[in-house]
């Protein structure tokens, strides 16, 4: 943690570092600390995917069912989250892995 992190910067990082508990593995889409920040988490039945770009706005995350049919893209999302970083984290947190 840097000294010069904001309360919220600080709790947005906790989350991260339970979502890796909970499975999912991050990596940034592109370099320098402030690139966007991806992580995955792949289970029998689920695939779960966190995007932070902004740290108060252009987050989201969901949940797409795996399936071997071909189907539209939207009959397979299960759940989705739009907003703010810490708001995106605290739901997706709240999901169960591969339920």
């Amino acid at each position: 943690m840097d000294a010069t992190d904001s309360p919220d910067v600080v709790m947005a990082k906790q989350l991260v570092d339970q979502a890796k508990l909970g499975g999912f593995t991050f990596q940034r889409t592109a370099s320098g600390v402030d690139a966007p920040l991806v992580g995955y988490r792949v289970g029998d039945d689920w695939i779960d995917m966190i995007h932070i770009e902004g740290f108060s706005r252009d987050c989201f995350a969901w949940r797409k069912r795996i399936s071997s049919l071909i189907v539209s893209e939207d009959a397979l999302m299960q759940r989705r989250v739009e907003g703010g970083a810490l708001d995106v984290l605290n739901e997706v947190l709240t999901w169960e892995p591969g339920s």
